[in-house]
């Protein structure tokens, strides 16, 4: 007779499960692949950890207050709407791109070239609203001694202002549940990691959990949160791409390396307009807001100069006074070079053709370089009329009339076509003192709309043409 032989039960092992993750839209796979099959991006997978159910943090299970009522379908016309509630940064330009201020429990990206001044801007920020909005800087990559240093730099006031020199994201919401602050500034997204993961801080696993904690703890205490991104050589966000669809908000700090002045462009917003534009510039106590951006997109030449036109563009909400500048000389290359900085290359090749067909003015031996003052990108079409202008001018070498200003889009046949708020634009440009404008026909105001601007309406190429050689 056998012997009966009990097996006790295996001990169950918990392993640690894997997964492949494209960097560009997020799309999870259980192997490596070479292309992503849903955005067709080349070798953009990069391995991650999944987190198992037990290994995730008590805080989060048992909810940031101590407890949190389950979730529940809910009909939305029994959802109770209340104000948004908005605070101000006490920066002016910066509570334009946010679209009027800091929602409650938004979550903020802030990206930028090293030395741009992310940080700087932030702790300015929060600075000014230490009185109203408690906040918390955590810093991931200087000391509590180089923070501090920087505001007494600066010449903020130390009141009020708390920091916190941590990478653990558990331990930063630990002290983010004791102090309660309103607003807290990560610096940056990449320095965070997780317990739950084993991989190395900066990975594309350690930076999206991390961000997801945060995001799940500012919409679940109403509190903002600003995360400081690092910048690829291409100029986009370091990380996954899953990054920028995770947070209400993707700010970029841009500006040139020898150049005071900073713009700061919004490229998603959920609580405001989409490509908004703040202007600071640099100084000994840090960014200072600047009033009148249009006067630094203008070169404040004394005297018209060939090749130079003035466009009004419109960045979200605001008008600006941009000068677009063109050089157009003999090329001793077979295929004539084109060069649009600020601008779209493949559009000014398309105008070039335009003003060929539709214009008689050849330029295919010429090589032609536009360029837009003050190192803004100007991506409505209503740089058009203005960039062919400004050609025109440099090929004859004949400066346009003082005190101009034109913009309108146009198209293949020829045809000036208008462009959105063009009374808005015409207004602006009054304010500055222009004396002639050069605009779309269904743009043009009534006679005498504005004073002291005359208004010269154009419907074709040929007709702007024979304006600007007046």
């Amino acid at each position: 007779m056998s012997a009966v032989v009990s097996k006790s039960p295996a001990k169950s092992v918990n392993k640690t499960r894997t997964a492949y993750v494209c960097g560009e839209c997020g799309a999870e796979y259980s192997k490596w692949q070479g292309q992503c099959g849903e955005c067709g991006a080349w070798n953009s997978l990069s391995q991650i950890v999944l987190e198992s159910a037990n290994s995730a943090p008590a805080a989060r299970r048992a909810g940031w207050a101590g407890k949190v009522d389950p979730p529940r379908v809910t009909a939305l016309k029994d959802v109770v709407q209340r104000e948004e509630q908005r605070a101000s940064t006490g920066i002016g330009e910066f509570d334009r791109v946010l679209g009027g201020g800091l929602a409650e429990g938004a979550v903020v990206l802030v990206g930028g070239d090293p030395g741009i001044g992310k940080s700087t801007l932030l702790l300015q920020a929060m600075a000014r609203m230490a009185g109203v909005l408690p906040g918390l800087y955590v810093t991931g990559e200087e000391s509590l001694a180089q923070v501090a240093g920087r505001a007494a730099r600066l010449g903020l006031p130390l009141e009020g202002l708390n920091a916190l020199a941590e990478t653990c994201v558990e331990r930063i919401l630990e002290q983010a549940i004791s102090a309660r602050p309103k607003v807290i500034v990560a610096d940056s997204v990449q320095t965070l990691w997780t317990e739950s993961l084993s991989a190395a801080p900066g990975s594309v696993s350690q930076v999206r959990e991390s961000a997801a904690r945060l995001v799940r703890y500012a919409k679940e205490t109403g509190t903002a949160v600003f995360l400081v991104g690092h910048v690829t050589k291409e100029g986009g966000i370091a990380g996954p791409r899953v990054l920028e669809h995770m947070v209400d908000a993707v700010l970029y700090f841009e500006g040139d390396a020898g150049s005071r002045f900073r713009v700061l462009r919004a490229f998603k917003n959920r609580f405001g307009a989409v490509n908004e534009l703040g202007v600071f510039a640099m100084a000994d106590k840090g960014l200072r807001e600047v009033p009148n951006p249009s006067a630094i997109f203008l070169s404040g030449g004394s005297t018209a100069q060939p090749g130079s036109c003035v466009m009004v563009t419109r960045e979200g909400t605001r008008p600006l006074l941009v000068e677009v500048q063109a050089l157009v000389d003999s090329s001793p290359l077979s295929n004539p070079r084109r060069v649009a900085v600020g601008l779209e290359q493949n559009r000014l090749a398309m105008l070039l053709a335009v003003l060929h067909r539709h214009g008689g003015i050849m330029v295919g031996d010429q090589d032609v370089f536009v360029n837009g003052v003050g190192g803004i990108r100007v991506q409505e079409t209503a740089a058009d009329l203005p960039v062919l202008l400004a050609v025109l001018s440099s090929l004859r070498d004949r400066p346009l009339a003082a005190k101009t200003v034109a913009f309108g889009e146009v198209g293949l046949s020829g045809e000036i076509r208008p462009v959105p708020n063009g009374e808005e634009r015409l207004k602006e440009a009054a304010t500055h003192g222009f004396m002639r404008a050069i605009v779309p026909a269904a743009n043009a105001p009534k006679a005498g709309a504005y004073r002291g601007l005359e208004v010269i309406a154009v419907q074709r190429l040929a007709d702007a043409l024979e304006a600007a050689a007046e």
